[in-house]
């Protein structure tokens, strides 16, 4: 393993991601990445939910908080702030934390955490379902907005996060606005898992990843490639969701091997057991953390060029359209039988995950903290 070089540290941060620790997701990968384990990159009290049954792979440095009724809208979820306020006063001294972390710009975290801490800096990070709730739930909206005013700085990992942001909220001031891209952890691009060699496959081995909601595109990945001969699916991806898509493999005679949800190792792992990412989102990706581990484990990636992606990933994956299953299906005989074009890829890949080291995300954001506090 090489060593890594760790990046200053900045004041000690109160973050909260509000969710039951062991949610699926890149925001909860990214969060326990940078808050928690034994030397974390960034030094700070991170808070989660407690799950509903007890979460046997609890990284060390993460705090819960046994707090019900968590929600979007109306008086319940005024209700369910303010018993996130009174857990977090309870549980933080105001003297240990130097700057507040918010993870996303909406759900009950944020605006618990301000009121908890109300006279520290606030650095808010900006994550995709941030703006997906805020259009679909007035009450978020809201949210996003106060929480955008009442920020010191405001991090995205995209310029089209930015774009989406200030469409929902126009009256930001720009110059709150600071570009962090998300990173990977450094251990994948020093030492990546060997990848078996492999001949020129007469069967492309295609692997979905990650959550299967509306917006990453899983039914219509599905019916794409319902028509298309000379490929194997496979999918990682929590339980009851892929249990959810059966009626739609069924019917469209797609035959999907599950590989369960997988923990970073293991999926890792599965990326070099197959032969391409596929990635059919519909809207946007904050980053699509996802594609970048596959590159440096040496993954190509098929993707649909939405905002973010496009951005992050570009030449150096294969853009295609999962809409129109002619187009899907000339791309992947192309991946298939072109000489030399998934080697090149995978080159393409490992350079452009390079770009994007954890410890340059918590380097930014120390930063970031320092020049605030």
């Amino acid at each position: 393993m090489s060593h890594l070089v760790r990046p200053a540290a900045g004041p000690p941060a109160a973050t909260f991601l509000d969710l039951p620790a062991g949610s699926p997701g890149g925001s909860v990968e990214l969060f326990l990445d940078l808050y928690t384990g034994d030397k974390p990159l960034i030094p700070a009290r991170a808070f989660m939910l407690a799950p509903t049954r007890p979460e046997a792979h609890l990284p060390a440095g993460l705090d819960l908080l046994p707090v019900a009724g968590k929600c979007l809208e109306g008086a319940a979820f005024s209700r369910y702030v303010a018993a996130l306020r009174r857990a977090l006063v309870t549980a933080i001294d105001p003297a240990q934390i130097g700057v507040l972390h918010l993870q996303h710009l909406t759900f009950g975290a944020t605006p618990a955490l301000l009121r908890a801490l109300p006279a520290h800096p606030r650095i808010a990070l900006v994550h995709g379902t941030d703006l997906i709730f805020a259009e679909a739930h007035t009450d978020q909206l809201q949210v996003l907005r106060k929480t955008a005013r009442a920020a010191d700085v405001i991090v995205v990992p995209t310029g089209a996060m930015a774009d989406h942001l200030l469409k929902l909220a126009p009256q930001i001031d720009h110059r709150k606005i600071v570009r962090v891209p998300w990173g990977i952890p450094d251990q994948l691009l020093t030492d990546p898992p060997a990848r078996p060699a492999r001949t020129s496959p007469s069967r492309l081995r295609l692997l979905y990843a990650g959550r299967l909601t509306a917006e990453k595109g899983a039914e219509r990945l599905i019916t794409g490639l319902a028509p298309i001969p000379g490929v194997e699916l496979s999918i990682a991806a929590p339980r009851a969701q892929f249990h959810a898509l059966a009626p739609l493999l069924q019917r469209t005679g797609v035959r999907a091997r599950y590989l369960g949800w997988l923990h970073r190792p293991q999926l890792w792992k599965a990326f070099t057991e197959h032969d391409v990412l596929v990635m059919p989102s519909t809207t946007l990706e904050a980053m699509g953390m996802v594609a970048l581990e596959a590159q440096a484990c040496g993954l190509p990636v098929l993707y649909q060029p939405v905002p973010g992606l496009n951005e992050v990933v570009a030449a150096s994956g294969v853009a295609t359209d999962f809409t129109h299953s002619g187009a899907l299906a000339r791309d992947l005989d192309r991946l298939r039988t072109a000489p030399g074009l998934l080697p090149a890829l995978r080159q393409a890949g490992y350079a452009n995950a390079a770009r994007f080291p954890l410890t340059a995300t918590a380097q930014a954001l120390a930063d970031l903290g320092r020049q605030l506090t």
